[in-house]
């Protein structure tokens, strides 16, 4: 998957560079720039795929999968400082609008086939990212349609200047709008990665959820306590169960095995669960 996406965002880049180049447009070649930075990273996804995805070992007991997190990371800020690039130049064009150059109409064409290629791309590796659990893939889909949503404005830019040709200055609006569509994306891709890297929790309802199966265990009296934190895009959970005082401790462990188990098998993408046993607290009548 990655080595196709790559070669499709080679192709893009190219087709876009030259009729940005050839054709006089500046929002087109823009949109190139960032078919090159999904170049990037389909590279970073395909040297990376084969780390986080190796197994535990002494020095990483908890596997690699923050690996992938960083990964992620790099792309949205890949794509972030793309946008910044290309929109600061935008930008600096503006104060020459009046001097812009009404583009080729090759350069519509090659906008137009750009935006229904990304598309196809983005729902084929999405779907791949969602059906793996794999937030890289996910975060490179998203990439591939910042893509071909940085490439509507362009091609409409195009569009109005090959129809009122004094109006050439839109092609470099259309740059700028560009930029916007791209940092937003970036944004998308990073703020969920960043929270798994500062070890955010997981988000209430999982932590609801993950209370609520480790309590229809048989033998659990009441569970609390709930922890979790992220390790790559699976989590990592711990809580504390209350079982009946009087049971042995062997009978306390196989609970809390079947908790943990339970967990893993039922829960929202749990990797690992450690569950402490407390004796059940009296409760208060009332």
């Amino acid at each position: 998957m990655g080595w196709i996406g790559l070669l499709v965002n080679l192709l893009l880049a190219a087709a876009k560079a030259a009729a940005g180049i050839l054709g006089h447009s500046q929002a087109v070649l823009a949109d190139a720039l960032h078919s090159l930075s999904d170049s990037v990273t389909d590279v970073a996804v395909i040297l990376g795929v084969r780390y986080w995805t190796a197994p535990a070992d002494e020095d990483h007991p908890h596997g690699h999968g923050r690996i992938e997190t960083l990964i992620t990371v790099i792309i949205g800020l890949a794509v972030g400082l793309v946008a910044v690039g290309m929109g600061w130049r935008a930008v600096l064009g503006l104060e020459h609008a009046g001097s812009a150059v009404q583009p080729a109409p090759i350069t519509l064409v090659v906008a137009l086939i750009s935006i229904v290629v990304k598309e196809i791309l983005y729902r084929w590796t999405v779907g791949v990212g969602r059906k793996l659990g794999s937030p890289a893939l996910v975060a490179n889909a998203w990439h591939h349609r910042s893509d071909a949503i940085s490439s509507i404005p362009a091609a409409t830019a195009v569009a109005i200047t090959l129809v009122e040709p004094s109006w050439a200055f839109i092609d470099r609006v259309g740059a700028v709008i560009v930029c916007l569509f791209i940092l937003q994306a970036a944004w998308r891709i990073l703020h969920p990665a960043v929270n798994q890297l500062i070890d955010a929790a997981a988000p209430s309802e999982d932590r609801r959820r993950i209370e609520k199966l480790a309590r229809e265990v048989e033998g659990v009296e009441a569970a609390h306590a709930v922890r979790t934190r992220y390790v790559g895009a699976k989590l990592a959970v711990d809580l504390h169960i209350e079982v009946d005082a009087g049971l042995s401790v062997e009978e306390g462990h196989a609970i809390a095995l079947k908790v943990r188990r339970r967990l893993i098998d039922k829960g929202p993408d749990v990797v690992d669960a450690i569950v402490q046993i407390e004796p059940c607290r009296p409760r208060s009548s009332e």
